[in-house]
């Protein structure tokens, strides 16, 4: 897998995980919900987010948009 669909797959499960506790915990998980959006819109523009960092330096490949 490379770093692109990585991202995306981390992306998707923080979300999913933010919306459950955001409705079952507190309204507040909600903010993370923005957080990773705000970090989608803006890793094509910079090439990375920090999720990307992290990965990189786990060994993960990267993809044709993040680098």
């Amino acid at each position: 897998m490379n770093l692109d669909r990585a991202i995306m797959v981390f992306a998707g499960v923080v979300l999913l995980a933010s919306l459950a506790l955001g409705w079952f915990v507190s309204p507040w998980w909600l903010l993370l919900s923005a957080f990773v959006g705000l970090n989608l819109i803006q890793a094509p523009f910079t090439g990375g987010c920090p999720a990307s960092f992290v990965m990189k330096k786990l060994g993960v490949k990267p993809g044709a948009a993040l680098r």
